[in-house]
C-alpha cells in the first residue's frame, strides 16, 4: 500500500464512479451554498469495502439508496469513523475491525501492507476544506499519510517515514520566515485534531492551519449516529438527564425533559405523532412518579385511556424517535459537541443506516416533511440509508440529494 496521498485524479469521476442518479436536463440548479456553519458536504472513500474511488455529495438531506451489499453500510462505518477519529478516539476505536474494510481480492503490496483511504469536505467559513486519510490495517493498524488542504494548498501532510516508529513525520504550513514546521505525530490519531493543540496562532499562515483544522474538527464531532430499537424502548426507564441514546431506548426520559424545556418542538413532535401513530393522538405524555421509572404516553382525547408508547408497534416507536432526533439538537442528544464554537453556529449531522426500516409511506412521507423543515433551516442535516420506495419519493422532491449506489 502507498503511504503517499495522491488523490486529486479520483474527485475528476465524482458522479460515475459514485453510480449518482443523473439530473434532468431541465431541472434548475439552486445556487451556491455559502456554509456559515462547518459542515461535511463531500465523502470520499477508495478501496474501502466494496466501493472504489467513490466521491458521495451530501447535501442538508442525502439518501443513500441501493441494494444489499452495495456499500451503504460501509459508508456509514467511514463517516462514523471519521466523526470518531475527530473527537480524538484512536485509530483502534474508530476501526474495531479494521480488516473487514479491505476488499476481498485486495492485494497486500511488496511489503505485507493492505489498507484504504477515506476523505471528506468541509465546508465553513474557512472555504472548502479537503481532509484525505490513508490508513493501513494490515500487518498494523496505523495512519500512513493525511492531508489537509484548501483550494489546492497543502496546510498538513503527514507520511510514515521508518516503519519502525509508531509516528508519523507531519509538515504544516507556518509562514513567515520559517514557511513550514516539521515534527512527529502519533500514528494512531487523526493530526488534524492535533494540530489546535500544536499551532501557536502568531502568523497568518498558522492561523489559515488552524481555521482549517477546527472547521473540520468541529463538523466531524457534530455527529449523532441513530438507530432506534423499538425492543430496547418499550420498557419504563429511570428518570436521568434527559439525553436520547443514539438507540433511542431512553425516549420516554427524553419526552418526560421536552414537556418541560422544548413546549415548541415537543408541541411539532405531537403533531407529527397524529400522522405516524394509529388511531386519534391528543398528545404525547409521561407519567414520572416522584420515585419510579418514567412511562410515556400517547394521550387519546376524548376518545380513550391512554397508551403506554410500549403497547405500539415497532414502526410507531421508530417513527417518534427519528422524529424527535430531527426536531432537537446537541444539548438533547447524548453527544459531545465540539466546544469551540456555540452550539447555534454548528451544524448537527444525524446518521440513519436504515432509516425508513419498518415504516409505511405515511410515516416516511412526515419524516422526509420534518427533515426538510428541520433541515433547511442550516442547524441540523441528515445523512440516511434508505429503500427504493423512499428513495423513488426523495428524487422527485426538491432539496434531497438521492445518492444511487445500484451497481
Amino acid at each position: 500500500m502507498d503511504a503517499t496521498l495522491d488523490l486529486d485524479a479520483q474527485g475528476a469521476t465524482a458522479s460515475a464512479r459514485a453510480g449518482l442518479s443523473a439530473v434532468p436536463a431541465d431541472h434548475v440548479l439552486p445556487p451556491a451554498v455559502v456554509h456559515h456553519r462547518p459542515a461535511v458536504t463531500e465523502l470520499r472513500l477508495s478501496a474501502f469495502g466494496a466501493h472504489r474511488a467513490a466521491v458521495f455529495p451530501l447535501g442538508p438531506v442525502t439518501f443513500l439508496t441501493g441494494p444489499s451489499g452495495s456499500g451503504k453500510s460501509q459508508a456509514f462505518a467511514a463517516y462514523e469513523a471519521l466523526a470518531g477519529l475527530g473527537s480524538g478516539a484512536t485509530l483502534e476505536e474508530a476501526f474495531p475491525d479494521p480488516r473487514a474494510r479491505i476488499p476481498d481480492r485486495a492485494l497486500p503490496d511488496g511489503e505485507g501492507r493492505r489498507g484504504f483511504r477515506i476523505g471528506c469536505t468541509v465546508d465553513g467559513p474557512a472555504g472548502p476544506v479537503r481532509l484525505d486519510l490513508a490508513v493501513q490495517a494490515e500487518p498494523a493498524l496505523r495512519i500512513v499519510g493525511e492531508r489537509l488542504s484548501v483550494g489546492g494548498q497543502i496546510l498538513l501532510s503527514t507520511a510514515l517515514r521508518d516503519p519502525g516508529r509508531r509516528s508519523v513525520q507531519a509538515s504544516w504550513l507556518t509562514g513567515g520566515a520559517i514557511g513550514v514546521t516539521r515534527a512527529p505525530l502519533p500514528d494512531d490519531r487523526l493530526g488534524t485534531a492535533l494540530l489546535p493543540l500544536r499551532v501557536a496562532g502568531a502568523t497568518a499562515g498558522q492561523r489559515q492551519v488552524l481555521a482549517a483544522a477546527e472547521q473540520v474538527v468541529v463538523a466531524l464531532r457534530s455527529v449523532f449516529p441513530c438507530d432506534p430499537r423499538p425492543d430496547r424502548m418499550r420498557a419504563p426507564v429511570p428518570p436521568g438527564a434527559g439525553r436520547l441514546l443514539g438507540d433511542c431506548a431512553n425516549l420516554a426520559d427524553v419526552l418526560r425533559r421536552t414537556r418541560h424545556e422544548c413546549g415548541t418542538r415537543h408541541a411539532l413532535l405531537a403533531a407529527a405523532a397524529r400522522t405516524g401513530c394509529s388511531g386519534p393522538v391528543a398528545g404525547l405524555d409521561v407519567r414520572a412518579p416522584a420515585h419510579g421509572p418514567v412511562t410515556a404516553l400517547l394521550d387519546r382525547g376524548s376518545a380513550g385511556p391512554a397508551t403506554e408508547l410500549g403497547r405500539l408497534g415497532a414502526g410507531e416507536l421508530r417513527f417518534l424517535a427519528l422524529a424527535l432526533v430531527l426536531l432537537t439538537g446537541p444539548g438533547v442528544l447524548a453527544m459531545d459537541p465540539a466546544a469551540e464554537l456555540l452550539s447555534a453556529r454548528q451544524t448537527l449531522t444525524v446518521l440513519a443506516d436504515g432509516f425508513d426500516r419498518g415504516l409505511d409511506r405515511r410515516q416516511n412521507a412526515e419524516l422526509l416533511r420534518l427533515a426538510l423543515l428541520c433541515c433547511g433551516r442550516g442547524h441540523v442535516r441528515l445523512v440516511a440509508a434508505v429503500g427504493e420506495e423512499t428513495a423513488a419519493a426523495a428524487r422527485v422532491t426538491p432539496g434531497v440529494t438521492v445518492v444511487d449506489l445500484t451497481p
